[in-house]
């Protein structure tokens, strides 16, 4: 079984990413997975990987606890991380290949929607919103994370909800819907917020870190990711009213019943045996790589309901107590 890792190489990756360059030395693999666009799914994914002899996986560097790049930079690591392994486990019993190769493709926030639609990933994990108007774009697996938007900011900041912006700044991550949520309420409530747009949620809390903005804006446990590698965590709090409730799934390419089938599946495996609770606690309740710190996040009565009874639905419209 072969293992290898790439950054996302076609042109759009390499046009929205800018500063993660182009690598000649892996531009062939990438370019035999990036087929024209529908091309890929002409036959399907199931068949594209059989005859590939490769499964093409997405995922992020910095969606701490959700899949992020810790001491191997060669390995992603991460709750969602270890959901896809299931998959791909369920996708060699259905090819019957137990060698397939995996093959490890970095996304961001940005470029992960282009790279499942174009061919170069086959499916990604990691802590993608499943909301109408992506359901638009790509195909969504049942639900295997329920969040809240909120806030990150120090601890002595003053801030406590939304309404404390007003005239601050404000980071955000971009390519996100809380990028898009908090551009709206910034316009509609006259807040003058000026709000920063950063790659990736790492330099998002960089940024926060090193006094360029005065909170960080993102999904609440990525913020708890944020928070625990912080060189004082205690300097930091979560705040604020959620803004919206939202659910990650794993995404696909549209209109491939078979293959989504197979995650579906993978995925109620992994619930209806009881074996999500340990994979859980092992992410979210215990210290956890780069720096051996415990979240500490509770499973959300919401997330217990979704595990209860998995859907593909996208995100609730209201924002409903957890």
């Amino acid at each position: 079984m072969t293992y290898s890792i790439s950054k996302p190489l076609t042109l759009v990756a390499c046009i929205a990413l800018g500063l993660a360059g182009c690598n000649n030395s892996s531009q062939t693999a990438t370019d035999d997975a990036a087929t024209a666009d529908g091309a890929a799914t002409t036959n399907g994914t199931l068949q594209k990987i059989k005859e590939s002899g490769t499964i093409v996986v997405g995922h992020r560097d910095s969606s701490i606890p959700f899949s992020y790049i810790s001491d191997d930079p060669n390995q992603p690591i991460g709750y969602a991380h270890d959901l896809e392994m299931k998959v791909v486990e369920a996708v060699k019993q259905k090819l019957n290949m137990p060698d397939l190769n995996i093959r490890y493709n970095l996304v961001t926030s940005q470029t992960r929607i282009p790279l499942v639609q174009n061919g170069t990933i086959d499916f990604e994990c990691g802590s993608t919103t499943n909301n109408e108007e992506r359901q638009k774009q790509v195909a969504f697996s049942n639900g295997f994370f329920e969040i809240g938007t909120r806030l990150l900011t120090k601890t002595d900041s003053g801030i406590k909800d939304f309404e404390d912006l007003k005239g601050k700044t404000l980071v955000t991550t971009a390519g996100t819907t809380s990028e898009r949520y908090i551009r709206q309420y910034n316009d509609e409530k006259k807040m003058g917020i000026s709000i920063i747009s950063a790659k990736d949620h790492g330099e998002g809390f960089l940024m926060l870190e090193n006094g360029r903005a005065d909170a960080f804006m993102m999904d609440d446990v990525l913020l708890a990711g944020e928070k625990a590698k912080a060189k004082n965590p205690d300097e930091w709090v979560i705040v604020g009213t959620p803004q919206s409730f939202e659910i990650y799934g794993c995404m696909m390419r549209k209109d491939d019943p078979e293959f989504k089938a197979v995650v579906d599946e993978a995925l109620a495996n992994v619930f209806s045996s009881g074996e999500i609770n340990a994979i859980y606690d092992k992410w979210f309740l215990n210290p956890i790589p780069p720096k051996n710190v415990n979240l500490n996040f509770e499973m959300s009565d919401n997330l217990k309901a979704l595990i209860a009874n998995p859907h593909d639905s996208a995100q609730p419209k209201v924002a409903t107590a957890q």
